[in-house]
């Protein structure tokens, strides 16, 4: 019986970027868009806020760009500050390198088990689904779904008793399926 398991995205992720007013390095990503037109011409911007001190800084979405190659859509959707928006655009890794960013995903996110009441059989598998591209490492996965410590999942991996596809240590973004035999 295989069991189904979900990385979801609790709340927008905060911005690593370094503040020019107080020299932190995160920001909060709000959903708030600035759009300016200039003739044919349009910028778009995230607006992020620092988490220490408030001041706010740009995200580029749209640089110069020809306002009829724009989906009126998604104009729409940035003059009513869309959230959800705002949470596709960071997603984007082409604007998240055009900018310079990197997302910090610590707390933003929760393991989704659908109540898996039968941990306790002898074989478990398990299938884990990312909704979005948030890099956690399979053994804390793993370990928080299971109820186990982090050690004792490491040692079940040594042991060949908790087997995967794909390499469970280090950090992962996509979705992967494990066994793990008690």
């Amino acid at each position: 019986m295989l069991d189904n398991w979900a990385v979801v995205p609790a709340c927008l992720p905060l911005v690593r970027r370094r503040c020019h007013a107080c020299a932190s390095d995160r920001f909060r990503a709000n959903g708030k868009f600035r759009v300016n037109a200039n003739h044919k011409r349009i910028d778009a911007w995230l607006l992020v806020l620092c988490a220490t001190c408030g001041d706010t800084a740009k995200i580029t979405v749209l640089e110069r760009t020809n306002v009829r190659s724009v989906r009126p859509e998604l104009l729409d959707r940035m003059h009513d500050n869309d959230a959800a928006l705002a949470a596709e655009l960071l997603q984007d890794p082409v604007l998240l390198r055009r900018n310079r960013i990197a997302l910090d995903w610590e707390g933003a996110w929760r393991l989704d088990t659908g109540g898996s009441d039968d941990l306790d059989r002898e074989v478990i598998d398990v299938s884990v689904r990312f909704e979005a591209r948030i890099p956690v490492r399979p053994v804390r996965l793993i370990a928080e779904g299971c109820g186990l410590s982090r050690a004792e999942v490491e040692r079940l991996i040594t042991e060949g008793k908790l087997v995967s596809a794909v390499r469970l240590s280090g950090r992962i973004s996509g979705d992967f399926t494990f066994t793990l035999k008690r």
